[in-house]
C-alpha cells in the first residue's frame, strides 16, 4: 500500500482498513451537512425524488458520477462539492489508496443517510467495483464492524446472521465482528485488499453505544468488542466516553460512499 495512507493502517490482525480522522475541515462539513440537509434541495442540488429508501436507510443515487446498472456506471457529472469545495476526489486521490483501481480514483459516489437507529446489514459491495471503498461520515459518530463467513466445515452458536457472498451463495457470517472502528464526524475509513472481497462490513441498528472502558464497547451479541481505533480519537468528549466507560448517543449521520467502477458508459441525455 502506498505510503500516504500506510500511516493510518491499524495495528491489528486483520489487515486492509485504514482510518483517517478529520479527512475534512470542520467548515467543510458544514458545507456538507448544509446541502444534505437543505428542506427544499439535497446535497448536489439534486431534487428530492432522487433520494431512494434501501435498507432502512435513504441513499441519493443520482448526481453523484452516475448510476450503476448491470455492474456498469452510466456516467454523468459529478456534482461541485466532490471536485471544488471541498474536493473530495482530489484528496482521496492523494492517499494513493486508488492508484491501482482502473480510473485511479472513485468514479461513483453514493450519499447515505442514517437516521438515529438505523444502520445496515453486514453485507459486500459487490462485484461492480474495484475493491477499494472510502467512507466519509457527516454529522455523527457511528461504529463500523467488519465480520467473517464461517467456515463451512465450523457451526457457530453465535452465527445469527446469514447473507449471500460475492457469488450469491447462501452463508453464515459469525455475528461477532473481526474488527470494530468508531467513526468521528469528518472521518474517513478506506477497505482494502481481503477485508473487502473476503469480509463483510455493517452498522448496527442502535440509538446509542455503550462503553464499559479502556476501548470495549458492549456489542449487541452480549459481548464486548474492542474498538481497534479507541486510542487515536481526537473528539475529547467521544475519547473520554470510550476510554472511562459511557454512552455516546447516534443522531443523524451521512456517509459518502466512494467507489471505483471500472465498466463506464457515457450517459444518454436527451435535450
Amino acid at each position: 500500500m502506498p505510503d500516504e495512507i500506510s500511516p493510518y493502517a491499524f495495528q491489528h490482525d486483520i489487515v486492509g482498513a485504514y482510518y483517517i480522522p478529520e479527512f475534512i475541515s470542520r467548515e467543510e462539513e458544514v458545507h456538507l451537512l448544509r446541502k444534505a440537509s437543505a428542506p427544499q434541495r439535497d446535497i448536489g442540488e439534486s431534487p428530492k425524488h432522487k433520494w431512494k429508501t434501501l435498507c432502512n436507510r435513504r441513499c441519493l443515487l443520482s448526481q453523484s458520477g452516475g448510476q450503476v446498472l448491470q455492474n456498469t456506471l452510466l456516467k454523468e457529472q459529478m456534482p461541485a462539492f466532490l471536485t471544488s469545495f471541498p474536493d473530495i476526489l482530489s484528496r482521496l486521490r492523494g492517499t494513493r489508496a486508488f492508484e491501482r483501481s482502473p480510473h485511479r480514483e472513485p468514479n461513483h459516489v453514493i450519499l447515505n443517510e442514517y437516521l438515529p437507529g438505523q444502520g445496515i446489514m453486514p453485507h459486500e459491495d459487490g462485484p461492480s467495483y474495484y475493491p477499494v471503498v472510502a467512507t466519509i461520515s457527516l454529522g455523527s459518530h457511528t461504529i463500523f464492524h467488519y465480520f467473517r463467513y464461517n467456515p463451512e466445515s465450523e457451526v457457530m452458536m453465535d452465527s445469527t446472521i446469514s447473507q449471500q457472498d460475492g457469488k450469491g451463495n447462501g452463508r453464515s457470517i459469525d455475528a461477532k465482528p473481526v474488527l470494530s472502528v468508531l467513526l468521528e464526524p469528518r472521518s474517513a475509513i478506506i477497505t482494502t485488499d481481503d477485508l473487502y472481497t473476503s469480509h463483510l462490513h455493517g452498522i448496527d441498528e442502535t440509538l446509542s453505544d455503550t462503553f464499559v472502558g479502556r476501548g470495549w464497547l458492549r456489542h449487541a451479541t452480549g459481548e464486548e468488542v474492542l474498538i481497534a481505533n479507541w486510542q487515536n480519537i481526537g473528539d475529547e468528549n467521544i475519547h473520554e466516553v470510550v476510554r472511562h466507560g459511557g454512552t455516546l448517543t447516534r443522531a443523524m449521520r451521512y456517509s459518502l460512499t466512494c467507489r471505483d467502477v471500472a465498466k463506464v458508459k457515457e450517459a444518454f441525455v436527451v435535450n
